[in-house]
């Protein structure tokens, strides 16, 4: 028997529930039905993700990374600070170890002012307060930045939704939309969907879902894992905080960085490898599908010509601890290779366009059924609720 409802999300990840909940505050005369393919909720990006709550100062002033990283974080904090979810605004640095590094530190800095975030410029004494273990010439202090578990967020965004008479299927992978004259056939491995609207909040499988639904997606989804260590607890001492180097303005990746965590311990990462899997969290992890597919595409193939001592630098991280050690020590000198072990990776769905452009900002794309959240990397978690709000609007522009 087929399911009725006037809107199906593809996702439950944090972008997916958080749309779904925003669309039963708003409007809860609307039935919904939350459809993941995973056996349980966020169970690639967002049950990866390193728990920041970011502050939207890299941010280009009126993108929509900007934008909803601003408000987002806004709505994550009063969510969790109703819902009983523990969070902190530890803070972070930003440090430049080089006078190299100078010039973009400042235009981040110029960045932060212009979207509202608070933040300061700060010489050595003063970054040594903050990190006492921290190298640099310079830094810029966001006290405001902060951290949560987003898989908590998850579980009671979930039974918000539930709670509220919606449905979430899970083992329900989407393998087809059919379109009818008023309605969307979704067909899952769970069982059919007939909805009127349909929200694509895949992810990794963004692209897909797109062309499931009838719309050419005009970007591709490249895998990239990010491998991390984690302090031993003997080391925790060495970070206070979040400590970020000053990232290269080509490339939309931040560098290895030191991350404290909600739960305790600190995580130090992560590289940025090309994946053989569109969930590849391991080296060994390959999908042919997967791989062919990146191997073929235009777009990586111009991606790689032109960051390819970029790439060879990634994964000689990734196959060198010691390497990876280096990359640690710029920012903080004392860290050691008995001070780390492995942690579990995470995989970014980074969309590239065919001319080999990475996109940098999120991107919506949309037909008068179908709402395409094609790429919705970091700080995605942290701007989720207002991905939501703004996927609530356009749908609510199709509402009789």
């Amino acid at each position: 028997m087929t399911h009725t409802v006037d809107i199906a999300i593809v996702g439950g990840g944090i972008v997916g529930l958080a749309t779904a909940y925003q669309l039963t505050r708003h409007h809860p005369e609307r039935s919904l039905v939350v459809l993941e393919k995973e056996a349980g909720l966020a169970h690639h990006q967002t049950g990866h993700n390193s728990g920041v709550l970011h502050s939207g100062i890299y941010y280009r002033p009126g993108s929509l990374k900007a934008l909803n990283c601003r408000a987002g974080k806004q709505l994550m904090e009063a969510f969790c600070e109703e819902e009983g979810i523990p969070f902190d605004r530890c803070g972070k640095v930003i440090v430049a170890t080089s006078e190299a590094e100078l010039p973009i530190l400042q235009r981040i800095y110029e960045r932060g002012q212009a979207n509202g975030v608070a933040c300061e410029v700060i010489g050595r004494e003063r970054l040594h307060e903050i990190e006492p273990h921290a190298a640099g010439l310079r830094a810029i202090h966001v006290p405001e930045t902060g951290i949560v578990d987003y898989k908590q967020v998850c579980r009671r965004l979930g039974e918000c939704i539930e709670a509220h008479g919606h449905a979430i299927w899970t083992n329900a992978c989407v393998i087809g939309m059919q379109r009818r004259a008023d309605r969307i056939i979704v067909q899952t491995r769970a069982g059919d969907v007939a909805a009127r609207y349909v929200v694509n909040c895949a992810g990794l499988h963004s692209d897909r879902v797109t062309a499931l639904s009838g719309q050419r997606p005009t970007v591709q989804i490249v895998p990239f894992r990010g491998e991390y260590y984690e302090l031993k607890p003997e080391a925790e001492h060495l970070c206070r905080g979040l400590i970020y180097p000053v990232p290269d303005p080509s490339f939309p990746f931040l560098g290895v960085h030191f991350t404290r965590m909600i739960q305790g311990g600190v995580e130090c990462g992560p590289n940025a490898v090309l994946a053989f899997a569109r969930e590849g969290y391991r080296r060994t992890d390959i999908n042919l599908r997967d791989l062919i597919e990146t191997l073929t595409y235009p777009g990586f193939l111009k991606l790689a010509a032109k960051y390819w001592r970029t790439g060879l630098g990634e994964m000689w991280r990734s196959i060198s601890k010691a390497a990876f050690v280096r990359a640690l020590q710029h920012l903080v000198p004392e860290i050691q290779a008995e001070h780390l072990h492995e942690a579990p990776a995470g995989v970014r769905a980074q969309a590239v366009a065919p001319d080999g452009v990475m996109l940098d900002d999120f991107m919506i794309q949309e037909s008068d059924r179908v709402v395409n959240v094609c790429n919705a990397p970091s700080p995605a978690a942290t701007a989720s609720l207002n991905i939501g709000k703004l996927i609530t609007h356009k749908l609510a522009e199709r509402f009789d």
